[in-house]
Order: C-alpha cells, then sequence, then structure tokens
C-alpha cells in the first residue's frame, strides 16, 4: 500500500520501523493532491510554510479554510475574507504544529460554514470521491473529501449543527464532534458562538482519538473553554460493548428517512446487539423541532457575528462608484454587497429579522426556550443510556445542485444531527454500509457531555467488526 493510503496510526509505526520518513510520507500526500485533486477539488489552496519535521506526531493534515493558521491566507471560503493573512494561530493549529503535525494545505468549505453541500463557496463546489456528480456534504466538505481520496491523513473541520459528522457521513469516513467547550475555538472564525466546535475527520477511529488527544484541552483565550481533564483517548479503544445500552429514539426512524439508510443503520443495531449491547427505544419528544431552533438561534447569532465584516479592518473593501448617501455607509453596503455569497445573506437577514425589535421574544428568545427542552429530553435518555443511536443523514449524498436553489430542503440535511449541537454534547458518525449506487452511509452516536470515550469505544467495537472503514472510493 502507498503510503498517501495509510492511516495516521499505521503511518507512525512505518515512522517508528524507519521505513519511510516524515518527509517522504508529506511528499507522497503531496503527489496524491496534484494527481487527484483536480477532480476533487477539496483544496482552496497548499500551505505557503513548509513543515520542519519535527515533533511526535509528523502526521500530514488538512485545515478548514475557517481556522487561523499564522501567516496564511484565511478567508472561510469568502469573497468577503479575500487577502487576509492571519497573525496568529488558531487554538487547535498551534496544538497540531506543537505535536509536530505537518499541515498540507487549506481546505474548502461552505462560506461561512453556511451549507450542507459545500457549494456556497467563492472557489466553487468541492467534489465527492465515491462519485464526482455529488456533494461531499457540508459545510466541511473539503475536510471530508480530503480524507477519503488519501489526499491528507487526518482533516480539522468546524460543527455548528452537523458540519463535521455529515459530511464524514457522505465520504464514508469518521467525523466526531467533541463536547462544546472540550476543543478550543480560539482562532475559529465563528459562525453561531454557542453552537461551533472543532473537531477531526479521519479515516479510522483510532485516527480519532489519536488527533482528540492533540486538540483537546483548555485554553484560557477562549471563554468557552471547560478546564476539564482530557483523558488519553486511544485507551477508550476497547472491542467490547456488552452490557452497554443503546437508546434508538422512536422520532428518528420515520418518513423521509432513505430506505438504503434505514436498512443500514437496522443492520449496525443488530450487530451491536449480537456483540452484547442492550437496545432499547426512547423518546426525544422535542427533536422535530430540532431544526426550526436551530436556525432561528443559528442565524441570529451568525448575524451578529458577521456584523463585524464590513470593509475596514480586513478583507475586501469595495468602494462605491458614486456616493448615495455618505461615503461610509456606501462602502459597507457595496463590500457586503460584492462580498457576501448568496446564502450568507440569506443567513444575516433571517438573522436580523429574528433580533430585531418585536420579534425578538416570539423568535429567538422562544427557540432558546425550545433548546432547553431539547437538552432537558436527552439529558433524560442519558439516565438509563450509555449512548444514542440515529443516522447521521437522512439520505446519501445527492447530486453537486439538487439542492442549492431549495434551502428548506437543504436544511432538513442536518435533522438528525442538530440536536447534539443544541445541547453540547458529543457526537460522531462512523461508516456503516453503502447504496446500491454505491455511496457510503453513516451512523451516528451521541453521548453525556465530555464522555467522548464512551462514543470511541462503541465505534471502535463496531469497526473491528466491520470492514466498511477499509473500503477506499477508485479515483
Amino acid at each position: 500500500m502507498s503510503l498517501h493510503q495509510l492511516t495516521a496510526h499505521d503511518l507512525l509505526d512505518v515512522f517508528k520501523s524507519r521505513q519511510a520518513t516524515p518527509k517522504e510520507a508529506y511528499d507522497a500526500v503531496l503527489e496524491r493532491i496534484k494527481a487527484v485533486d483536480p477532480k476533487v477539488k477539496a483544496y482552496v489552496r497548499l500551505a505557503q510554510h513548509k513543515p520542519e519535521f519535527k515533533g511526535e506526531f509528523q502526521i500530514p493534515i488538512a485545515i478548514k479554510d475557517i481556522l487561523c493558521i499564522k501567516g496564511e491566507e484565511t478567508t472561510c471560503a469568502s469573497r468577503i475574507l479575500k487577502g487576509f493573512i492571519s497573525p496568529y494561530d488558531s487554538g487547535v493549529t498551534q496544538r497540531v504544529k506543537k505535536s509536530g503535525g505537518t499541515i498540507l494545505g487549506i481546505v474548502n468549505m461552505d462560506e461561512f460554514a453556511f451549507g450542507s453541500s459545500c457549494e456556497t463557496s467563492c472557489y466553487g463546489p468541492t467534489y465527492n470521491p465515491w462519485d464526482l456528480k455529488c456533494v461531499p456534504g457540508g459545510s466541511s466538505g473539503g475536510s471530508a473529501a480530503s480524507v477519503a481520496a488519501d489526499e491528507a491523513m487526518w482533516a480539522l473541520g468546524s460543527d455548528t449543527g452537523g458540519s463535521i459528522r455529515q459530511p464524514a457521513s457522505f465520504c464514508g469516513i469518521v467525523g466526531l464532534k467533541p463536547t462544546y467547550g472540550r476543543v478550543s475555538r480560539y482562532g475559529l472564525i465563528a459562525f453561531a458562538s454557542s453552537l461551533d466546535q472543532i473537531g477531526p475527520l479521519t479515516k479510522d477511529v483510532r485516527d480519532c482519538a489519536l488527533l482528540m488527544n492533540i486538540i483537546s484541552g483548555y485554553d484560557d483565550r477562549d471563554s468557552t473553554s471547560v478546564n476539564e481533564p482530557v483523558p488519553d483517548y486511544t485507551k477508550a479503544l476497547v472491542n467490547d460493548v456488552r452490557g452497554l445500552k443503546i437508546g434508538i429514539p422512536k422520532e428518528a426512524f420515520v418518513d423521509g428517512l432513505d430506505a438504503q439508510v434505514r436498512r443500514s443503520v437496522e443492520e449496525a443495531l443488530d450487530l451491536l446487539k449480537k456483540l452484547g449491547a442492550i437496545v432499547k427505544e426512547v423518546s426525544l419528544p422535542h427533536t422535530p423541532y430540532a431544526v426550526a431552533t436551530y436556525y432561528i438561534v443559528a442565524t441570529a447569532e451568525a448575524s451578529s457575528n458577521l456584523a463585524r465584516f464590513d470593509g475596514v479592518r480586513y478583507g475586501l473593501r469595495a468602494l462605491p462608484s458614486r456616493i448615495r448617501k455618505n461615503a461610509l455607509v456606501d462602502m459597507y453596503e457595496e463590500t457586503r454587497s460584492k462580498g457576501f455569497g448568496d446564502e450568507a445573506k440569506r443567513r444575516i437577514m433571517l438573522g436580523t429579522y429574528a433580533l430585531s425589535s418585536g420579534y425578538y421574544d416570539a423568535y429567538y428568545l422562544r427557540g432558546q426556550k425550545v433548546r432547553t427542552l431539547i437538552k432537558n429530553d436527552l439529558d433524560e435518555v442519558f439516565k438509563d443510556c450509555d449512548v444514542i443511536m440515529t443516522p447521521t443523514s437522512p439520505t446519501v449524498a445527492f447530486k453537486v445542485g439538487e439542492k442549492i436553489s431549495d434551502p428548506i430542503s437543504m436544511y432538513l440535511s442536518d435533522i438528525y444531527t442538530i440536536p447534539a449541537n443544541l445541547a453540547g454534547i458529543p457526537a460522531i458518525s462512523i461508516p456503516c454500509g453503502f447504496s446500491k449506487s454505491g455511496l457510503p452511509i453513516g451512523l451516528q452516536l451521541m453521548g453525556k457531555a465530555f464522555d467522548e470515550e464512551m462514543l470511541l469505544r462503541v465505534s471502535y467495537t463496531y469497526e473491528q467488526n466491520t470492514q466498511w472503514h477499509t473500503m477506499k472510493p477508485k479515483i
């Protein structure tokens, strides 16, 4: 097997046995990028600064274009930030560099993480390595596609409503959204500050645990960071689920769930039962309101966060051709009109409306109250369950262009992933099968706050008893 095809943990073994050097692995992945990325279009740019090949974990990694890297252009795939060179490292890129990680480049995403298909980027869409006519999911579509296509061993993404897990599902890899506060958000360009969380996208569960060991931990520069001890996540990789309780929400298997997805998830459940897990039906009565709640809370926070992009401090500045009101206001309007894409404008307007005088109580405040009810539902189930299991997405990857003009249909792609963000709990997506057309299907597990270890244990057990994670696209 070529170096670029290896998992991170296999590559570390290769380094220890001196069969190859970190530079040889880095160069092999760069060659792979040159060979296949013209078709996949996962990367928007390669890193300007070359790695030093120092440290314990010299693994080639891709970074989503929403995480600041010192000396590199960071644009959130938006015209409004074109030319912005970050003067500092985000908390996670700092940790990756300290560990020895070799940053390959910056990968594509939906503009400001607004989307579920990686089609709203100012750089154009990324394509699914399993079928280049299909989307890779979003917003971390470039991160997922780069790992699935062997253009990176690891990738970092961000997850606001499913943006790590849904593309992981579409691309047949592992994607973990950690507990809110487990991983530093310092240097993450915010979409919705109470929902955003950075996490790993990897080739298998062991790689996920290794990367979590690197990026997890308290950061006093992030006011939402929680000072909880960080375990060694690799110690949770035990091939044993005997006696563990898995909750299956009756609300998960409803109309709109693709029959092939349903079958794969049910087969995964049957396997876990045979391996000794205890399965029980549970109810999450307020989850049908999760999507509506999310798109009120998230757009309101996005409206507030994106107000800083005005053409004054960084990024694009579009000077008006003529003065209509006053020079400053006209510059704001011209910059935002030319800088933001359609989906960004849509969400800014929705959020501004939800926060406006006379509507705040009816929309945003009510949304926050329903958010609490959704969290309470999950807390109640976790009193008697170790994990909750659902599909990651109601469908497999859809065609490029299929949903871009139908935002409501696109928003429903996150129906299973959103509750974990609203409640701040960890959730993981792992491969559990393929559709008749050869597209990957993902299985989601949700856990108690700061219990990523349980998610990794169940995921690892399932992975060790199946072959889905070993499948690779023929690209």
